[in-house]
């Protein structure tokens, strides 16, 4: 690589940039080794990694064509990370392979537009100077993918600071949140390739403290991970999770409607005493108001100070919409009580965009329960024995600051889920890695009950403490802390680091003079 001895106008050149055929394969490269720092190969000391991989193939390029850039790395990263989705259009979405793939492309090339986006809009706001691209990168980053996560309903998943719940940033993500340890992976990246420049020109004392301010949080972050920010109750909550395993191929068929009942209520046998009781996402898959006997019987069953949680579809009339509607719902039954409609909807999985042009098309935009609605805000949590717990329902759990300001003031999270859409694929892997995210930014414990795995008790320090095997029908019992006060993100959200992204822009962007 070389560049002239002026930093404001420098272009960089290197082996990638010249080659452009190189530099494609590269930028798919590098997209793809992100996947590799998720669950289930937790390399996180990639994501630096797979940056500097970037910045080397893009620094040099002219800002027209970043574009194509940065759609590259998301075709690498989403190509490889997020493709599971072509098992729930094919094998439950009554959907052609061809079609499928067709889908599952379109899908992936989505959400790569913003990654190519974002990227244009880097060279945009830096022009052709390095130093400029250098500082505004992290920015860009993380300012695309916070949009990515709620944009058109959003996507946030492949945070590259969530594979830090095992890496040494994590003990920043009580503080600063997924998306402030993702910040740090990508100024490291970007420090890696400034040093190097900086290095090349004998600038080695600008080189050394770009080094030492950006391991610096690598170094602490361990330590900063021994600070209990939340205090556990002393008393144990006795927890079980029901893992029915039921395929997804008769989930939905009524002529199986018993056996599914019978299933969950034979794992519980054993159970009926304990604390709090946890079966997955519509475990009870026929709405409550036609589910009257079999909540009663359940009733029955508990134990005086028992509880059972459970995910049961919802019916009935909304005040807020005025209208008759279905909600995905989680609901309390026993020594306690609450009911909770889910807020983050999945398209095309429980509702349909555009369904009045949609429906019919194909099978896939007419999967079983894809008609339903989004619960209101500001829900009230659930009360197990006088526990709050505040519950997400599959998706819900990968938005970070939905799940912080929900948090607050409960004791317990609480999340279920039906990963049987996914199959064996990584799918459901990484939906565990982000639970175990949103238990380290909240200081609490997270419980995860789920139809076919991964079911989980994860401590609030986001480890797992205890959990059962995928694809079996099994019981996973254990013990659970509730846990008082807040954690500094809990407070603040992403905000701060967003303000500072949007102050690196403000400050470090090209400015454009009018002239006279």
């Amino acid at each position: 690589m070389t560049s002239n001895t002026t930093p404001e106008t420098t272009v960089l050149t290197s082996p990638l940039s010249e080659q452009p055929w190189l530099c494609a394969v590269a930028l798919l490269v590098a997209g793809a080794l992100q996947t590799l720092t998720f669950s289930p190969f937790n390399w996180w000391w990639l994501g630096p990694v797979s940056v500097a991989l970037i910045l080397l193939c893009c620094l040099p390029l002219a800002p027209h064509k970043l574009f194509r850039a940065g759609f590259l790395v998301g075709l690498g990263l989403f190509g490889t990370g997020a493709s599971w989705v072509y098992v729930s259009i094919s094998e439950h979405g009554n959907t052609s392979v061809p079609l499928a793939i067709i889908l599952t492309v379109i899908f992936v090339a989505g959400l790569a537009l913003f990654h190519g986006l974002a990227f244009w809009a880097w060279g945009k706001l830096s022009k052709d100077s390095t130093v400029r691209r250098l500082l505004l990168f992290p920015a860009v980053w993380i300012l695309a993918d916070w949009i990515r996560g709620w944009l058109l309903t959003g996507f946030p998943w492949l945070y590259l600071g969530t594979a830090h719940v095992d890496g040494p940033l994590g003990g920043f993500a009580p503080l600063v949140g997924v998306h402030g340890v993702t910040f740090w992976v990508t100024v490291t990246g970007g420090a890696a390739i400034a040093c190097w420049w900086l290095a090349r020109g004998t600038r080695y004392a600008g080189a050394a403290v770009v080094a030492v301010v950006a391991l610096l949080p690598w170094i602490t972050g361990p330590v900063v991970s021994g600070v209990a920010w939340t205090t556990l109750d002393e008393k144990p909550t006795t927890f079980a999770s029901m893992q029915g395993n039921i395929p997804q191929q008769i989930k939905w068929d009524p002529d199986f409607l018993r056996d599914q009942i019978v299933a969950y209520l034979e794992l519980t046998e054993d159970h009926w005493d304990t604390d709090l009781i946890l079966w997955p996402e519509t475990a009870i898959p026929i709405p409550q108001d036609q589910a009257g006997k079999i909540i009663d019987h359940i009733g029955e069953e508990l134990g005086e100070d028992s509880t059972l949680i459970t995910g049961i579809p919802w019916y009935g009339f909304s005040d807020r919409i005025e209208d008759f509607t279905f909600h995905n719902s989680i609901m309390a039954i026993g020594n306690g009580g609450g009911i909770y409609h889910k807020q983050k909807l999945v398209p095309f999985g429980e509702y349909v965009p555009l369904q009045q042009w949609l429906r019919g098309l194909i099978g896939f935009f007419d999967l079983p329960m894809s008609s339903f609605s989004r619960g209101p805000s500001n829900q009230s949590p659930l009360d197990a024995n006088g526990i709050s717990i505040m519950p997400f329902i599959c998706y819900e759990v990968a938005y970070p600051d939905f799940v912080a300001s929900n948090a607050r003031n409960t004791d317990l999270l609480l999340t279920i889920s039906n990963d049987g859409w996914f199959g064996d694929s990584i799918g459901p892997l990484q939906h565990l890695q982000i639970a175990r995210m949103r238990a380290l930014e909240t200081g609490r414990y997270m419980l995860r009950g789920t139809n076919n795995g991964v079911t989980a008790i994860i401590n609030h320090k986001g480890q797992i403490a205890e959990t059962i095997p995928q694809f079996e029908r099994a019981v996973l019992t254990g013990e659970v802390y509730s846990a008082k006060g807040s954690t500094p993100y809990m407070q603040s959200g992403s905000w701060p680091v967003l303000t500072l992204a949007a102050i690196l822009i403000v400050f470090v962007r090209v400015r454009v003079i009018p002239k006279n």
